[in-house]
């Protein structure tokens, strides 16, 4: 099983026709997604990568069952595509366009959160399912099935803990790069969940990043249910300065709140198990599941 993506997921790219949005495209096809769809105001009726594409994302979902927003725009119109995304009834948004102005996600943000539509990111790397499908940046070959589930803030780190799992033979269910910026669409507390429910997933790496609080509210909610799936966790930024934003704009220390200390402190006394390298997160995550 998987969650979020499978070879279900019917996809249209808000964007297709751009120069990344057609790289990306192309890459998505190569894995095996099914992209249906793409989103291009006045160009709708031309075709592009062999999928058509409409001028409006209503158009195109009423056209081609699509069920999922891969958005890539510049990040002017990035808020207002991923609310006209949420408002033809898509059930899950990707949105991987960095730089978009915090008070347009602000609105973005609380228009997605009374639709039905689950978004991811911004300035995120997407997500896999190995085997099955992606959404996003994640590189075609760093994956594969396998019964380790993957949440992370960094894009970078992302690749490389999938890939490390992937050549110790362990494998991924699904990895969900959740993004780093202030105002996100989903957050660890959002995606853990999910992992929880998902019978194929027997251990869970969180990667985090200093700045804001996510992972200190990750580690209460491990605690606070119960949550019987081992976690893994690395966080990078231990040697940042105070008070120096180091590259995204969530990863900001404040008061004493976004400290990787603190937040490794929070992990370590859910139960988590605290790497300090990528190498000792495959190792950790060996351990746990020769034990399940």
């Amino acid at each position: 099983m998987a969650i979020l993506v499978d070879r279900s997921t019917r996809v249209l790219v808000q964007g297709l026709t751009g120069r990344e949005g057609s790289f990306h495209t192309q890459q998505m096809q190569a894995y095996g997604t099914t992209v249906v769809a793409g989103v291009v105001p006045g160009r709708g009726g031309a075709e592009a990568l062999g999928v058509p594409i409409f001028d409006t994302v209503a158009a195109a979902v009423a056209a081609t069952g699509a069920d999922t927003a891969f958005t890539i725009v510049p990040p002017a119109f990035a808020a207002d595509a991923v609310m006209e995304a949420a408002a033809a009834g898509l059930r899950l948004g990707v949105c991987v366009t960095e730089g978009i102005p915090v008070l347009d996600m602000v609105r973005a943000a609380a228009f997605v959160g009374r639709s039905g539509m689950r978004l991811i990111g911004p300035n995120c790397p997407g997500l896999m399912t190995p085997g099955e499908a992606k959404i996003g940046f994640i590189p075609n070959h760093v994956g594969r099935p396998g019964r380790v589930g993957v949440v992370a803030r960094s894009g970078t780190l992302t690749y490389e803990v999938i890939q490390g799992l992937s050549d110790a033979g362990h494998g991924e269910t699904t990895a969900v790069g959740i993004g780093g910026d202030p105002v996100l669409g989903s957050t660890f507390v959002d995606i853990l969940p999910l992992f929880a429910a998902d019978p194929a997933t027997h251990a869970v790496v969180l990667v985090g990043e200093i700045g804001g609080s996510d992972e200190e509210r990750a580690a209460q909610w491990i605690r606070s249910t119960g949550f019987d799936k081992p976690v893994v966790a690395f966080i990078s930024g231990r040697t940042a300065p105070p008070g120096k934003r180091m590259g995204h704009a969530g990863a900001i220390i404040s008061g004493t709140t976004g400290s990787a200390q603190g937040k490794i402190d929070a992990l370590a006394s859910a139960g988590a198990a605290v790497a300090v390298t990528i190498e000792d997160v495959v190792r950790l995550v060996g351990e746990r599941l020769s034990g399940s």
